[in-house]
């Protein structure tokens, strides 16, 4: 196979900067969903190659050579043999980044059940007694219903109207199933590790698409980043757990800023579009070029 069968495997380098863009998009919630599908692409496609290179360690077409115009075919798709070596690498490889994908979903599993075995919820909403500040939309999982989990923290930090836009905030997360998209951009993240950069991205989008909905429901967009400010100046010092979401200090900035002053970026840069087709188009052409090797291939055996 030609050099088309490794571009895919280093395009993902240019939806990282593209994706940083994205954090300033008007609509975060359009973006959020556009950038994740963008690395999904990008990560299947790396995986598709990284199968194809596996898949010549079946045999070394020794037979083709005793004719000449399957050796043709391989002159011109294979003008260089792929090394054992390296098809023995990308088998490992693939191996590796499947162990990743199982760990990745098992860890998000498995944080959920944690959520859910905190209590039971009354009418949607758990209140835990717990002394920091926190409020998380707890996914569905395993049959039973998503809830909001909120600490007595929380609740002795904040004033009736403040705690309306946590409510809102983190049905909006469970409404939008917003644990579907972040566990979408940590697959993608798992199988190529090149998109490293793009699930803390996601994260920050679905935040703020929350945050919008949030500033809808109350009608007040200051009201809704003060709150924000509040619970991150209120002393939220643990660290995030894992599959939660909810108000995270770490991205406070961006989405108070984007709240006083709503941004006007595009939904998801060209580049990053850019990135994911032309992706696509190499593992195309690449599966075409394979294709027809193999058909070379399977009549001399």
């Amino acid at each position: 196979m030609t050099w088309l069968v490794y571009l895919p495997l280093m395009l993902p380098v240019l939806l990282v900067p593209a994706a940083r863009r994205a954090t300033a998009a008007g609509r975060p919630e359009t973006a959020a969903r556009a950038l994740t599908a963008a690395a999904l692409l990008a990560a299947a496609c790396s995986t598709a190659c990284l199968v194809l290179l596996t898949a010549t360690l079946v045999d070394d077409l020794p037979a083709l050579e005793q004719h000449e115009d399957r050796a043709a075919i391989v002159g011109r798709v294979l003008p260089e043999p792929i090394p054992d070596s390296l098809a023995l690498a990308a088998a490992l490889l693939l191996v590796w980044l499947a162990g990743r994908l199982v760990r990745e979903a098992w860890r998000r599993d498995r944080a959920a059940a944690v959520l859910h075995d905190a209590g039971r919820p009354n009418a949607g909403v758990l209140v835990t007694d717990w002394a920091p500040a926190r409020a998380v939309a707890v996914p569905p999982h395993r049959g039973r219903a998503g809830h909001v989990l909120v600490t007595t923290g929380l609740l002795r930090l904040l004033d009736a109207r403040e705690r309306a836009v946590v409510y809102a905030h983190e049905r909006a997360h469970l409404r939008r199933r917003h644990h579907r998209v972040a566990a979408l951009a940590a697959a993608a993240a798992a199988v190529n590790p090149l998109l490293r950069p793009i699930p803390p991205i996601v994260d920050l989008l679905i935040e703020r698409s929350a945050d919008e909905d949030a500033a809808h429901n109350a009608g007040d967009r200051i009201l809704v980043a003060h709150t924000i400010g509040k619970v991150a100046l209120g002393g939220e010092s643990a660290h995030r757990d894992v599959g939660g979401l909810g108000f995270h200090g770490s991205a406070t900035v961006r989405r108070v800023a984007a709240l006083l002053t709503p941004p006007s970026g595009r939904a998801l840069p060209p580049l990053a579009l850019a990135a994911a087709g032309l992706a696509l188009a190499a593992t195309g052409a690449a599966f075409i070029e394979f294709a027809e090797l193999a058909h070379a291939w399977m009549p001399a055996h």
